[in-house]
């Protein structure tokens, strides 16, 4: 477990959420908030997050939709204990398990509404972090076809998978899909006009038929570098990183 004075408190959605994140290690950023605002969950629904890490996607989502059932999986105890400690001091009700998705927790072995996923994206190899919470955090050690496959075992017919992973693995993920999830589409994310995109969003349903769609780019920030102090996340970017909104038209 962290001590104390290992910690930082950081604030998320203009400070709408407050969460404790270890100051060494793996911390969210954007892509917890991104991952949960394409996530198209709705008031009263379950939703399972696999490798929640300290909580921030789920509680993202919380903050914007009410009433949800949320359930976390994550495999290392530390993370585990402040994704708990983060629900209770944003009064957000969580039930965080530790374990490996491939060995999934009895208490998790049901039909959820919405699975949500921000797996690994650093490929296997070279030098990891030297410290072992982050290296563990980010760096792959199951393929994404194991998350996909414990995720699409965990969905109700008719539910979705919404996942963020680094661009390089759409294929990966396409192919994981076949047979149990269709209906899939792909939000490119792309940090600047005209950059390529380094992730993207992938949102599937279980037991949906809908053709493949690769949608337009969701871009960050404005202009072609960073300048100076000056805020520069798009207006789209902003209502989601600050203001908490949602990019669920995106996928409409």
């Amino acid at each position: 477990m962290f001590e104390e004075d290992q910690l930082s408190d950081d604030k998320f959605l203009c400070g709408r959420l407050r969460l404790l994140q270890p100051v060494k290690g793996y911390r969210a950023a954007t892509d917890a908030v991104l991952l949960a605002a394409a996530c198209p969950a709705a008031p009263g629904q379950s939703v399972l997050d696999l490798g929640c890490g300290a909580g921030a996607a789920s509680l993202c989502l919380a903050a914007r939709v009410p009433g949800l059932h949320l359930a976390g999986l994550e495999l290392q105890p530390g993370y585990a204990d402040l994704a708990r400690r983060n629900a209770d001091r944003n009064g957000v009700a969580m039930q965080v398990h530790e374990g490996d998705l491939t060995r999934m927790p009895s208490p998790l072995r049901r039909d959820f509404d919405q699975v949500i996923a921000n797996p690994p994206w650093y490929p296997p190899g070279g030098t990891p972090s030297p410290v072992p919470g982050r290296a563990t955090a980010l760096q792959v050690a199951l393929p994404l076809s194991a998350w996909v496959q414990a995720a699409t075992r965990r969905l109700a017919p008719g539910s979705w998978l919404t996942l963020i992973a680094g661009a390089d693995s759409l294929p990966e993920l396409l192919s994981a899909l076949a047979p149990k999830l269709g209906s899939a589409a792909v939000l490119p994310l792309a940090a600047r006009p005209g950059r390529p995109a380094l992730r993207l969003i992938l949102r599937a349903r279980k037991g949906g038929r809908a053709p493949f769609r690769l949608l337009a780019p969701f871009v960050i920030h404005e202009g072609d570098a960073h300048d100076g102090d000056r805020e520069s996340y798009t207006p789209q970017a902003n209502a989601v990183l600050r203001g908490g909104g949602d990019i669920l038209p995106l996928f409409s």
